[in-house]
C-alpha cells in the first residue's frame, strides 16, 4: 500500500480512528485477533545492565515469579529479552543471551498460558527459544544485524515482529539523526519487510514497530507518535513501545534533570493512549495493570469514534 505522505496527519489520525485495521495472527498454540482491542505485550528483561530494570530480573527464580505476575496483572504476551539494547550497551555474547533466557523460558514451561516472544536480534537465540516453547520473534535490529533471523521465522512459521533502528545501540543516540524521521523509518521498515518476504515470511506473519527511542531525537519520537497512521498504512499490525524511555525522561525533568525510569509512568501511560489512537495494535510496557486500564480506556474511544 501506498503512503499518502501529503495527506495532513490530522485526517490520518481521524480516518485510522474510524477503522483501526483486523489481522488474525497465526501462532502455534492459538490464533490471536490483533485490532479487536489492543493488546498488552509485558517486559522481561533477564538482563544485568537493561535501562530501567536492568539486575531486577536476572535470576532465573525471580524472573519466572515475575512473568507469572504479569500473567495475572493482564499482560496478553510476554517479551523475554537476554541482551540490553538501551542506548551506549555492548554487544552481549550468544552464549550470554541464552544463558539468560533459556533456563526462563524452561521454568516457564507449562506453567504460563500466553504466548512468549524472544527479544533478539540473532537467529541462533531465536531458533533456540523457538524449540523451547517461544513463539514469537522480536527483532529491534528489523534484519540488520542477523538477516538469517527471517529464514528461521519462516522455517517455524512464527510470526515476526521487525523494529527500525537507526546505527547500533551503542552509538544510535550520538546522531545523526535523519532529517525527515517519517520517510526513514518508512524506508526501513519497508527494506526489513523485503528481506522477510524474501526469506519466506508470509505477510500475515509480520508486525511492525517504528522503534522510539532507537536512533532517533527526543522530538522525533513525539513525531512518530504524532504521524503513526502514516506507518499504519503500510497494511501491517503496528506495535509500539515507549515504556519509560528517555524521552520522557527528559519532558518531565526536575531541576534539569531527567526524572528516572520508575517515575515515568504517567508519561507512558500518555504515550500509550497517543499509540492506540494513532492505530497500535499491540504496546509494550512496563507497568502491565497499570497499561491495561489505560488501553481499555482508549479503546473505547477508538470504537465511540469508530461507529459514528
Amino acid at each position: 500500500m501506498s503512503i499518502p505522505l501529503a495527506e495532513t496527519p490530522s485526517s490520518l489520525f481521524a480516518h485510522l480512528m474510524r477503522s483501526r485495521t483486523k489481522f488474525r495472527l497465526k501462532l502455534r498454540s492459538r490464533t490471536l485477533a490483533l485490532g479487536e482491542r489492543t493488546l498488552i505485550m509485558g517486559v522481561l528483561n533477564v538482563t544485568p545492565d537493561s535501562f530501567s530494570d536492568g539486575g531486577k530480573y536476572d535470576q532465573p527464580e525471580i524472573a519466572i515469579e515475575h512473568a507469572l505476575a504479569l500473567e495475572l496483572a493482564g499482560t496478553d504476551l510476554l517479551d523475554i529479552g537476554g541482551e540490553s539494547t538501551r542506548p551506549g550497551s555492548e554487544e552481549t555474547s550468544v552464549s550470554q543471551e541464552l544463558d539468560r533466557i533459556l533456563p526462563v523460558l524452561e521454568g516457564l514451561r507449562g506453567r504460563l498460558k500466553i504466548p512468549i516472544s524472544v527479544d533478539t536480534r540473532r537467529s541462533a537465540v531465536a531458533e533456540l527459544a523457538l524449540r523451547a516453547d517461544a513463539e514469537i520473534i522480536n527483532d529491534v535490529s528489523g534484519l540488520r544485524s542477523d538477516a538469517r533471523i527471517a529464514e528461521v521465522a519462516a522455517k517455524y512459521g512464527a510470526p515476526l515482529i521487525l523494529m527500525h533502528l537507526r546505527g547500533e545501540p551503542r552509538t544510535m543516540q550520538r546522531g545523526p539523526f535523519a532529517r525527515e524521521v517519517i520517510k526513514d523509518v518508512v524506508r526501513g521498515l519497508r527494506d526489513s519487510v523485503a528481506k522477510a518476504r524474501q526469506a519466506g515470511v508470509r505477510k500475515s506473519q509480520i508486525i511492525l514497530d517504528p522503534g522510539v527511542g532507537f536512533g532517533k531525537s527526543y522530538a522525533q519520537n513525539y513525531e512518530l507518535l504524532q504521524k503513526l497512521p502514516l506507518l499504519a498504512a503500510l497494511g501491517y499490525p503496528l506495535l509500539v513501545g515507549t515504556s519509560r524511555k528517555g524521552f520522557l525522561g527528559a519532558t518531565l525533568a526536575r531541576s534539569g534533570k531527567p526524572v528516572p525510569p520508575e517515575e515515568r509512568i504517567w508519561g507512558t501511560a500518555a504515550t500509550v493512549t497517543a499509540s492506540i489512537l494513532g492505530g497500535a495494535h499491540i504496546v509494550r510496557v512496563h507497568e502491565v495493570a497499570e497499561m491495561v486500564q489505560v488501553a481499555r480506556v482508549a479503546d473505547c474511544i477508538v470504537r465511540t469514534i469508530g461507529n459514528r
